[in-house]
């Protein structure tokens, strides 16, 4: 049984990625490996069939680390794209051939009135795309002398113009707002530290060294009509960088943390609490249309990027962990 559950990791492993080199595993372990092999065919290869996508049919070969030829012995990767390689090069791939397979060449109106229904939102990029590639090479570009222009800063004038007309209100929001700082802070450390899950973390530590290079690296005017505050974050009208902002990205980052763990209430707070914290940066002229923009973006790609990261380390721990059961396997 011992036997059986060791070659069960190999195989998940993809250590024994042939015939030869499992039969010889199992000799070195003194095995009579043709008994053992038939055996394991015949209780993993039912287990692993995959259905096709095309046609639902289902594959004739165990789908390990590559397929079965009929003998049974496992064929590589490396082999499947050999024979694919042989096969183009001794005669598919002309020129001609090319050009009567290319996709376009089998499109009907059908086909044409199919995407725009069903895939009506591509579509709707598409015109985007084009929309503002006119815009793009018709407008009248700011000058130099000038401050940039920016559309959230034209939306929210008439807060802005509340804001400067009241203080007091404004340091408030300014409190507010480096309280919800504090609280994702709090959330994304307490993920790690307390729940063990370092994914939100590692965003954070991503997104904010990023930040960071990209802000020196295009250090952007501050808007003229920018209404500080001692309490904002971060605390004591200091410096900062204005490309991207870092709130955003932190909010979104907890948000995302506490959809996958099905907080979804929570979640809910803090996308709304986030959504008014971006008005106000705007009304208070602290970060560009641009930063709020780019931060929402940020947030979600350093999330995923942790994502990968975890995986990764989940996998090399994996083989290397399988590496040392093969050593001790063959020693013994």
């Amino acid at each position: 049984m011992y036997m059986l559950s060791s070659i069960f990791d190999f195989l998940n492993c993809g250590l024994l990625a042939s015939y030869d080199r499992t039969a010889e595993y199992l000799n070195a372990l003194g095995y009579n490996h043709t008994y053992v092999l038939d055996a394991i065919t015949k209780t993993v290869a039912p287990l692993r069939r995959k259905s096709n996508p095309i046609n639902g049919k289902h594959t004739n070969g165990v789908t390990i680390d590559g397929i079965l030829d009929d003998h049974n012995r496992q064929i590589g990767i490396n082999s499947q794209m050999e024979n694919i390689a042989k096969t183009t090069d001794d005669g598919g791939g002309g020129e001609g051939e090319w050009t009567s397979k290319a996709s376009f060449m089998t499109w009907t109106m059908h086909d044409i009135v199919y995407v725009a229904r069903h895939h009506w939102i591509p579509c709707l990029f598409a015109a985007g795309v084009l929309f503002f590639t006119v815009v793009e090479y018709t407008f009248q570009m700011t000058p130099a002398s000038s401050q940039p222009f920016d559309l959230g800063f034209v939306a929210t004038r008439s807060l802005h113009s509340i804001l400067a007309s009241s203080p007091n209100l404004n340091t408030v929001l300014a409190a507010l707002n480096t309280i919800l700082v504090g609280m994702q802070t709090t959330y994304i450390g307490c993920t790690w530290a307390v729940e063990g899950r370092p994914r939100a973390t590692i965003a954070a530590l991503f997104m904010f060294t990023c930040r960071g290079i990209l802000g020196y690296s295009t250090q952007l005017p501050r808007p003229q009509e920018f209404l500080g505050s001692g309490v904002d974050y971060p605390v004591g009208n200091v410096s900062f960088f204005l490309f991207y902002s870092g709130h955003v990205a932190g909010s979104m980052i907890a948000s995302l943390d506490m959809k996958r763990m099905q907080r979804f209430r929570l979640a809910m707070v803090f996308d709304i609490l986030n959504v008014l914290q971006s008005i106000r940066l705007l009304g208070t002229r602290g970060h560009y249309t641009i930063d709020i923009a780019v931060g929402v973006g940020a947030g979600i790609l350093f999330d995923s990027l942790a994502g990968k990261y975890e995986e990764m380390s989940k996998r090399h721990l994996r083989t290397t962990r399988c590496s040392l059961i093969s050593k001790d396997s063959l020693v013994t």
